[in-house]
């Protein structure tokens, strides 16, 4: 039976979270949730926990989604345990890495807007403890010795390289 309601983590950022999130999404005819956008307003104001609970809660009460965003520290296992499966991309930092330095030169180069009229600058993809460069490679080490007990319970699968990526997205048709 073809789960309708799919959790993507990653354990970096970059990882392909929202890539593989929207694909699946398209391919399942299901909606497609990234919480990135639901928990930055605009200026980069982030939501409280609060907040972006009562924003989650009722998208996840649906019978069919595909959510893509981690947010443990807020939500707690609430996307987790609605969830049918959960995807766990855990790809190696060589592949990341790289994704996430293309994909933040190409933002602030072509000055993308992500949600309410955010732009990724220099300063906040590499400048101060709070950089978003810093923040994927201070959580990766975390989340990759803490993911494997937190999932556990959950019915999930853990892809780790590209390859076994799309292996699996093509079970999906």
């Amino acid at each position: 039976m073809t789960p309708r309601r799919i959790a993507v983590v990653g354990t970096a950022s970059g990882s392909g979270k929202t890539t593989l999130a929207r694909e699946l999404a398209r391919r399942l005819d299901v909606p497609f949730v990234e919480l990135d956008a639901l928990h930055h307003g605009p200026d980069w104001t982030e939501a409280t926990a609060a907040e972006l609970r009562a924003r989650v809660e009722p998208l996840v009460a649906g019978d069919a989604w595909v959510v893509d965003g981690n947010y443990h520290g807020k939500l707690g296992t609430l996307v987790l345990e609605r969830a049918e499966l959960v995807v766990w991309l855990d790809l190696p930092r060589r592949v990341w890495l790289p994704r996430l330095l293309r994909r933040t030169v190409r933002r602030i180069a072509r000055r993308e807007e992500l949600w309410h009229g955010n732009r990724e600058t220099f300063r906040n993809a590499v400048v101060g403890r709070d950089s978003l460069f810093l923040f994927a490679l201070r959580h990766e080490r975390r989340r990759r010795r803490e993911w494997p007990d937190r999932l556990a319970r959950f019915p999930h699968v853990r892809l780790r390289s590209p390859k076994e990526v799309e292996g699996w997205l093509a079970t999906f048709g």
